[in-house]
Parts: C-alpha cells; structure tokens; sequence
C-alpha cells in the first residue's frame, strides 16, 4: 500500500466515500474554490482546478492511507484517528461532524457509575478507546466489538452497556439508554502524513490550508454595515468586537457617519441592542465567502 511521498506533485487527498461526513466535506472543497465531477460515480476524482486529487474510501481506511503515504492528507473523524492510533499529524479541526463518543447503559439500570461498569459486557465500535477509558479508571470490563447497531445491543442481551457515538442523544433514548460518561470529543480533522514530503507538496498543502482558514474564518463572520450620528462613532467602535478597527466613512448628512466591519457571527446578536441604544440605525449583516487574513 505504502508509496513514496513524491510520487507527483498533485496533493492527494482521502475522504469519506459515503456517510455523515461526505456531504461536508465536499460542501467545504467547493466553497474554496475547487471542482470536481459527481463524486458519487467515482472512487478517484482529479481536481479540474487545483492540483489535488480525491480518494473516496471508508472513513476507517482513512488514517492508515494517510499514515502509509497513499494519500498526502486525509478529512475525518477525530474518532476514528484516534481509535486506529494511527502515525499522523493533525492539522486542525474544521468545526463540523462533532460528536462525542460515550458510555451508555439502560435507563434506571444498575449502571450508574464508572465503576458500575466493573465486569460487564460493553457492545461497541471503538474498542481502543473504550478500553483506554477503563483501564485510567481501574474497571475490568468485557469489551465485544460491533461493527453497527451498537446502540440495540442491551436490548438484545448482547450486552449489559455500550460505548458508541453520540450527536444529539435521540438514538440511546429511542432504544432506553441513558448516557453516563462522556470519553471522546470528536470533530471532522484535518490530518496529514509523516512520510517526506517533496517542497512542492508542502508549498501546495500551505496554499491548501490558507484557504480552509479564509473559507472557516468567514463562515464564523458576518459583514455589517450601518449608521450613526458622528459624535456616537467613539462608543460603536468600543462596542463592535471586529476583526480589525472598523472603516468609518462619511454620509451626505454631515452630522452623520457610516460604520462598515466585520464581526464574529455569535457576537452580532448579543452586541444588536447595545449598537441601537448607542445611536446605530439601519443595521444590515451580509454573510462573507472566504477571508484571507
């Protein structure tokens, strides 16, 4: 399986073929301005415009093709890197695909605690980890690995508990189960290989990265724009948490002044009102497709 890391200069990238983090991923390569033929007809598609090439495999392959240089870099599960123990760097997080990989037993059980799961049978997917949490808290358990369904195991009496991913807790609750420890936070990684990598494929995964920060950054902004009489200018610029000092531009009104910045998303509504009783008016936020900072 393994290659040398320079073999050709295209970046070759691996992704989930088909799953929860497909979509995502492919959403984020098109907002930084590459293209790509329908990705589901394929298991390798050639970037029309960026000198990157796509390998579409299952997300549990990914950390191995990328720890053996088949592919430069590789988008997944911080789950599933971390379970594989694979040799590879990570790079950063891309904020979306955020689970968290926890304990679980029936609801009202005679599980409660971490020791309570002393000598039981716990169903999952990611033994490593599961076993990893166990041993820093001294329990014994028989861990049985499953590939799917973990989650009907207890009901099944495969399994007094299970160790399984979890979003928004509807799966455990539909079939009775009530988290108990949370032992991994996960999120869609950015993660690339040790082998030596040739000069021109660094400089490609730096151009790479530079835009995946541009395109994130402006994902978490907002540009806003709106009015106020020039004597209010002093407190809106205390109060708008920008990037860098607003721009301040002057109206035909010559008491009046017009403020232009660009501020994170979540801070917008919480500084709305304090911008209104400082004197803004016609407050207007656009959303932004990429940032270069």
């Amino acid at each position: 399986m393994e290659r040398t890391a320079d073999s050709g200069t295209s970046l070759r990238i691996a992704i989930q073929k088909d799953g929860r983090l497909t979509d995502k991923t492919i959403n984020l390569l098109e907002g930084i301005g590459l293209r790509f033929d329908d990705y589901k007809r394929s298991l390798m598609l050639q970037c029309r415009n960026f000198d990157v090439e796509l390998l579409l495999i299952r997300d549990d392959d990914i950390p191995e093709y990328v720890q053996d240089g088949v592919c430069d870099l590789g988008f997944v599960g911080g789950n599933v890197t971390a379970e594989t123990q694979a040799d590879v760097t990570v790079l950063q997080g891309l904020d979306f695909g955020i689970c968290r990989l926890s304990l679980a037993a029936p609801k009202d059980g005679k599980i409660q605690t971490i020791q309570d799961f002393q000598d039981k049978i716990i169903a999952t997917s990611y033994p490593n980890l599961t076993r990893s949490f166990l041993e820093k808290h001294n329990v014994e358990a028989n861990i049985v690995t499953i590939s799917g369904a973990v989650e009907i195991a207890p009901r099944l009496q495969v399994a007094d508990a299970i160790c399984d991913l979890v979003s928004t807790g509807n799966t455990l609750k539909a079939n009775g189960l009530e988290e108990l420890e949370i032992i991994f936070e996960s999120e869609t990684e950015i993660i690339q290989t040790n082998k030596t990598l040739s000069p021109g494929k660094q400089k490609l995964i730096k151009k790479f990265l530079q835009r995946i920060d541009g395109h994130l950054q402006a994902e978490r902004s907002r540009y806003i724009m709106m009015n106020a009489p020039k004597s209010a200018v002093p407190e809106i610029k205390k109060i708008i948490p920008s990037l860098k000092s607003p721009t301040v531009m002057p109206l035909a009104d010559e008491d009046m002044a017009a403020i232009h910045t660009v501020i994170p998303i979540e801070e917008f509504w919480v500084v709305m009102e304090e911008l209104k009783a400082a004197g803004a008016t016609g407050i207007v936020m656009l959303p932004i497709e990429s940032m270069i900072l």
